[in-house]
């Protein structure tokens, strides 16, 4: 950043506007979307672009705040004068550049458009730095016909706005009109500073339907995380293909929970689907071990006979990160190569390192780490065969050819 500034080159900022009110689905924003909160989505798109200095998310919520830096981002309090029902996104960014001197170029990402990725915002903004535009925002194109209101006027027919409906056109004769799309917009201080009033060269960047995602639109949420699965950006490790899934047994296989039986024995309750989702990576080569450590209340006898009902390895060890750093040394696989669930403020480190991570809704830790999945089922209760579904997904994407994951645009 520093470097930018001496060389002369404009600071620019990524910004995301998240208010804490919704009057639609509560704190909206940080809702998990396919595993992980919908504002992590553009956040991970923007700190992997390479091409902005600082990444910020404008707030007036506790609770967005501490989701925003788990991903990464810088934070701005907003004010409450631009944190009510009628702030405009422009007075807030205004508030913004107001206390970032620094700042020469705002993108403004929006926090409802979880399929953007890296390359839509280096390409937007090279239309700035490059090409001189003070004002660039995202577009979609659609292939829809408009006609006029009557408001239900006895009498008056609606007209077509942009068709001829003696002469309707086929879908691949007629190039169809460009809409925003709300993904972004990026704009020089200066204009922003203006109002937006005095723009001198405006132009626009026009994104693919699969990427064009709205949460503002498609409310229905099971729709919105099916298109992200397909479409979404989940990160420099989305080509990683997994070889190992290791899981804490304690918070992950099971709830936590001992139960002692009348003779004294010690009981715990592991859940089918959690074993199946096991039997699951095993049928696709990968390797599944349950780890824990020597302060596990669980016994050596129990935790030995939960793995042997999970079908799956054990590893005990006094300190976890030097035995997991050995299993990898035994099995010769690098971190990108290993999916690792946990759910302790111990699990952090191998959570960090691992090349996807995963954690059940209800831990502690879930709120230490940006985690690539989290979980909407509680420890024991199906977290693991969630997060197993999720690795699967990304195996597959990490085989597939990219182009097999584009739609057909001619039938959109």
């Amino acid at each position: 950043m520093e470097s930018n500034r001496c060389a002369g080159l404009p600071h620019r900022a990524a910004l995301v506007l998240a208010r804490g009110g919704s009057k639609g689905i509560p704190l909206k924003n940080i809702k998990n979307l396919a595993g992980v909160p919908l504002i992590g989505w553009v956040l991970r798109a923007a700190l992997d672009s390479g091409v902005v200095d600082s990444v910020w998310v404008s707030t007036d919520h506790d609770e967005i705040e501490r989701v925003a830096k788990a991903w990464g981002a810088k934070v701005h309090r907003r004010s409450p004068e631009v944190s009510n029902d009628f702030s405009s996104s422009l007075e807030t960014i205004q508030e913004f550049i107001r206390l970032r001197p620094e700042v020469d170029i705002v993108c403004h990402i929006q926090a409802t458009s979880p399929c953007l990725h890296p390359h839509h915002i280096r390409e937007a903004l090279q239309m700035i730095t490059e090409d001189g535009c003070d004002y660039v925002f995202s577009v979609v194109r659609r292939h829809q016909f408009r006609w006029n209101e009557v408001h239900g006027k006895a009498g008056k027919n609606p007209t077509p706005l942009n068709i001829d409906v003696a002469h309707r056109p086929r879908r691949q004769d007629w190039p169809g009109e460009l809409y925003e799309n709300g993904s972004f917009y990026f704009s020089k201080r200066k204009a922003l500073e203006n109002g937006l009033k005095q723009l001198d060269k405006i132009a626009y960047y026009e994104m693919l339907a699969e990427h064009s995602v709205d949460i503002d639109v498609d409310i229905d949420w099971p729709i919105a995380e099916q298109r992200v699965l397909r479409f979404g950006y989940f990160g420099r490790e989305e080509k990683a293909a997994v070889r190992l899934f290791l899981c804490k047994v304690s918070g992950c296989l099971t709830n936590g929970r001992i139960y002692t039986s009348v003779s004294g024995e010690d009981l715990v309750a592991i859940n089918a689907r959690d074993v199946a989702g096991i039997q699951m990576l095993q049928r696709e080569d990968i390797e599944v071990i349950l780890i824990s450590s020597v302060n596990e209340p669980l016994s050596r006898g129990l935790l030995e006979k939960v793995a042997q009902q999970a079908g799956c390895g054990l590893r005990i060890g006094e300190q976890q990160g030097l035995e997991v750093e050995q299993l990898m040394r035994e099995k010769k696989l690098r971190w990108d190569e290993v999916a690792f669930m946990g759910s302790e403020a111990e699990d952090v480190e191998i959570l960090s390192q691992v090349g996807l991570n995963g954690v059940p809704c209800d831990t502690p830790v879930a709120g230490l780490i940006a985690a690539k999945y989290t979980s909407q089922k509680h420890a024991g209760h199906g977290a693991i065969r969630e997060f197993a579904e999720y690795v699967l997904m990304m195996k597959k994407k990490s085989t597939s050819q990219v182009h097999l994951d584009h739609i057909d645009r001619a039938n959109f």
